[in-house]
């Protein structure tokens, strides 16, 4: 029922490799030349170097990828935020864009006035912009796209189900506006732009007081928090499930969900989600599932994170 599944080893398991191959990541080669994976995982080749990709492991990211974020330190011209990865991201103060969208260097008065952009516990959309030395990432929010979350709900998943997109930030016909960051985390709110598609995040940089103002009054309507409920639940299912998340997964989940009759709060019962996640699968045809089987064999085994 999960289509085609990628290959997958157990921790302790031989991995068959050819004489002279080179050890990955996830793998160790013992005394007798053969390969063994020290992580359950996926196989993974290129060329010679053979390595294991863990089924479940903190998001490792790369340039320009899209990420959902939570400030967790105000410092000195900068912020440092929460992005599901091994240590927390940088995001500098000259990344940022200033309100009005004024272009000018950072002053000693920007510095003092920090908070007024973004304090802690704050959620932010931005992009992967570089990487420091010691492997953190380096975020900027210098586009009309990117910047400060509110009025919505964070739904959390397995970064490795993200798939990458052409566009991460989708509007759903059914008046949901979702944001799918690759470090697993995703955005879910009311659309409140008619349906404008790529424009549905013009509004989220502007950090003006006049802006951050106006948020909280946008009343959400009951069918509104219930689309919203749905969405996020529809999430959730399909990161039980191991399936890959996707515009169209989500919105597979979510139309089967309402098929069957099932209230938002419904769809998590365990007898539900393979109710309204295997039959979407099915019509998304295969390869959709990731490591499906591979999860359920050998989860007993344990996985090094």
């Amino acid at each position: 029922p999960h289509g085609t599944l990628t290959p997958g080893v157990p921790r302790g398991e031989p991995i068959p490799a050819e004489p002279g191959c080179l050890r990955g990541h996830g793998t160790l080669m013992l005394d007798d030349g053969s390969l063994i994976a020290t992580v359950a995982g996926v196989v993974e080749r290129v060329n010679k170097l053979v390595s294991v990709r863990p089924l479940r492991a903190r998001y490792h990211g790369e340039v320009g990828d899209v990420v959902i974020g939570r400030i967790v330190e105000v410092g000195a011209k900068r912020w440092r935020a929460d992005v599901n990865g091994r240590q927390d991201s940088v995001l500098m103060l000259a990344s940022i864009n200033l309100p009005g969208g004024e272009q000018r260097r950072r002053t000693a008065e920007d510095q003092l006035n920090m908070r007024q952009f973004f304090v802690e516990n704050d959620l932010l959309s931005a992009e992967v912009q570089a990487f420091f030395q010691d492997g953190a990432m380096s975020l900027h929010t210098r586009s009309l796209k990117y910047g400060k979350l509110s009025g919505g709900v964070l739904a959390q998943v397995s970064p490795l189900l993200m798939k990458r997109l052409k566009q991460h930030f989708h509007v759903f016909g059914f008046g949901v506006a979702t944001i799918f960051g690759m470090n697993g985390y995703v955005w879910v709110s009311p659309d409140r732009t008619g349906g404008a598609g790529a424009h549905a995040s013009d509004g989220l940089n502007d950090v003006s007081d006049e802006t951050r103002a106006a948020v909280p009054s946008a009343l959400v309507t009951r069918d509104e928090r219930e689309r919203v409920c749905r969405v996020r639940n529809a999430l959730l299912a399909l990161d039980a499930r191991r399936v890959a998340i996707s515009p169209v997964t989500v919105a597979a989940v979510y139309e089967k969900s309402l098929q069957a009759g099932l209230a938002p709060r419904l769809m998590l019962l365990p007898e539900n989600v393979a109710t309204i996640v295997d039959p979407a699968l099915s019509l998304l045809g295969g390869g959709a599932s990731v490591e499906a089987g591979e999860l359920d064999a050998h989860k007993d085994g344990g996985v090094l994170a």
